[in-house]
């Protein structure tokens, strides 16, 4: 498995941002993943410092997964030479936090947000527009959403199966979310803890953090309906073989 230290670039102001080819991720033939291309976010109220770094690395185009009310609330800081597109997936609903019973309540929740990221037309379509997009780039490209997990894990998920990254990288690349994004998972917990109470802290919690049987879900009913990923892809999000070479080419290092 590659070694999931560090990267290059960390951001303060957004602790979800890092490079969708991690610090040395391979495809399945050995092929380095190319660095410096693809970038995932959780959502860009960004310090001038960090808006600095964002331009500084070339981004010409930002891909904002959220739902018009999350933009609406927290707009994107705004990028010199770079355009905003709008492509917009439902994630969990806002303040179903409230009315889950339990932390399992909770988790069959985040399972079903993941599996209309597969089964719901409107998913389907904005994650393609992304994906075709991301294609027909030359230059850095960056997506993100809220918290730059669910929506935005299961983009970069798919991405790095594209190539064949190993799924125990996948997975694990999706876990990260949990590492890097502790202090911002805290600080929302503590304002759950002051309004809401005690009691509500481990049901947010489970909404809050990456797991293993949420990607899982998505991943379950892209086998029950399209019986893979290279029909998901074809079939359910409408790409075509000229897409799918395009982002490989993006994804992989030249020899």
């Amino acid at each position: 498995m590659s070694n999931l230290g560090d990267e290059l670039i960390r951001l303060a102001s957004a602790d979800n941002f890092r490079d969708v080819a991690g610090d040395g991720y391979v495809a399945s033939d050995g092929t380095p993943l190319r660095r410096g291309v693809f970038f995932r976010s959780n959502e860009l109220q960004l310090t001038h410092e960090d808006a600095s770094t964002i331009t500084d690395l070339g981004i010409t185009a930002i891909y904002d997964l959220r739902e018009a009310t999350e933009v609406e609330a927290h707009p994107d800081v705004e990028l010199p030479g770079t355009s905003w597109h709008h492509v917009e997936v439902t994630g969990i609903p806002h303040g179903v936090g409230v009315e889950l019973a339990d932390p399992a309540a909770a988790e069959e929740a985040l399972r079903q947000v993941y599996r209309r990221f597969v089964t719901d037309p409107a998913s389907r379509a904005s994650f393609a527009t992304l994906l075709r997009g991301l294609a027909a780039s030359t230059s850095a490209q960056l997506f993100h959403c809220t918290a730059g997990k669910d929506r935005t894990g299961w983009a970069s998920a798919l991405l790095l199966r594209m190539v064949g990254v190993a799924e125990g990288v996948v997975l694990a690349d999706y876990l990260r979310t949990n590492d890097i994004g502790r202090a911002t998972r805290t600080k929302y917990l503590a304002m759950v803890r002051e309004h809401l109470g005690e009691e509500r802290v481990p049901v947010f919690e489970r909404i809050m953090v990456a797991d293993a049987s949420y990607l899982a879900a998505a991943d379950e009913a892209v086998e029950s309906t399209y019986g893979g990923l290279e029909a998901y892809l074809r079939d359910g999000l409408g790409l075509d073989e000229d897409t799918v070479t395009a982002l490989r080419a993006r994804l992989l290092s030249p020899a």
